[in-house]
Formats: structure tokens, sequence, C-alpha cells
């Protein structure tokens, strides 16, 4: 080996390590987010417990609740589509419970063609889990004035529309009428360090390939 060639191995040897290094983590972070999703599906199909006096958006998240009271009629649309089904809503309603308190419910998916018909309140026992969806950003709309839908969750302006507290439980069964109940699961939580994994060992292999090429380019030179 010449000495023209060293530097570029080491440095071809260096890059590699470093990237293989770096799939190797991502494939030990693929291993903890499975653990921890597998420990929230558990979670959400629970057993029902009390809705706690002050839930918190944390420790309680996905906790399974049942509650009993009525659906005051009170509600809101948030614009929703579902695969093979097509456009519509999630209803979101608030509920007053026996001991007095408002709360958020997400009643679950009408149809855009179903959305005047009248819908079933009064009432209920709700059991579903509780949620604090994460759905809005620095591009998501306002709620539209003409149509009144909205276009993402968000507990804290739904909480002040419906003059409830930021309580918000994700139905599980149907709470009644046509409306379809669309549960909490993991589907939603991104789980995509597999694809960084194979992205790095990808980049590793072709850092390793280019510096393999450059040596026997510099050996084709000295011969």
């Amino acid at each position: 080996m010449t000495r023209r060639m060293i530097v570029p191995l080491l440095i071809g040897l260096l890059g590699g390590a470093i990237l293989i290094s770096l799939g190797v983590w991502q494939v030990n972070r693929l291993h903890w987010k499975q653990g921890v999703l597998a420990d929230i599906a558990a979670r959400i199909v629970a057993a029902p417990v009390d809705l706690p006096a002050s839930p918190d958006p944390q420790a309680d998240r996905y906790l399974p609740v049942t509650v009993t009271g009525r659906f005051t009629g009170d509600h809101l649309d948030v614009l929703v589509s579902r695969k093979q089904i097509g456009a519509g809503v999630r209803v979101i309603e608030a509920f007053e419970t026996q001991d007095g308190r408002r709360i958020l419910v997400d009643r679950g998916f009408v149809t855009d063609d179903a959305r005047a018909d009248p819908r079933e309140s009064g009432a209920a026992t709700v059991e579903g889990n509780l949620h604090w969806p994460d759905e809005t950003d620095s591009y998501t709309p306002p709620p539209d004035p003409k149509t009144g839908l909205w276009f993402a969750r968000d507990v804290a302006a739904m909480a002040q529309a419906l003059d409830t507290e930021p309580t918000f439980i994700v139905a599980r069964r149907p709470t009644g009428g046509e409306i379809e109940p669309m549960p909490v699961d993991t589907s939603g939580i991104p789980n995509d360090h597999m694809n960084y994994a194979i992205t790095w060992f990808s980049l590793a292999a072709v850092w390793l390939g280019m510096t393999a090429y450059l040596l026997w380019r510099i050996r084709q030179r000295t011969v």
C-alpha cells in the first residue's frame, strides 16, 4: 500500500464506521419504539376506569375511561377523510357528566352527505380513551365561519368554543345514531426508524464503495 492510499483509506473507514453506527442506533431506536407502541396498544384496550378529577395530558394520555351523563347537543365538526368511504367529519360534542363537569367527546365519523342529518343526543354512557391529539401547526387554517368546519382537532380551542374543560375523550363504542366511532389506536404514531436505518446503511455502503473505487484509481496510477 502506498502512502497516497493511507489517508483516503482512513477517511473512508472512519466515515463508514460513523454511518454504520448511525444505522445501528436507528435499529436500537426501532426496537425501543416497538416496545413503546406495544405498551400504548395494551393501555388503549385495557378496562376503563372512572374519569380522573384532573386529567394530565401526559400521564393520562390513552387512559381508558367511562363516563355517564348527557350529550348537550353543542357540537362542532372536524373535517376528515376515510379510505374507501371518502370525506366526512368527526363529531365533537360537549358532554355533561353526572357530577356537572362539561367535557369534550369525539363521537366519531359521519359522511359528508349525512352531516346535516339530525344527531341523537341526550343521556348516554361513554366508553373511550383520553386523548390530546396534536394535529395543528402554523399551516392549519382557522375554522370556516361559513361551513362551521374545523380542519384539525385542537383540544384547547375546541374547549373554548364549546365552553368545556380541556378534557377530551375519543369514544371507542357507539354513542347513538349513525355516528361511527373512530377509536384511538397506534396507527397515527410515527415509527420511521427502519427507514432511517436503511438510509444510513445504504449511505455507508455507497461511502465504502466510493472509497474502494478511489483506492483502486490511486493504485492504477501508481502501477
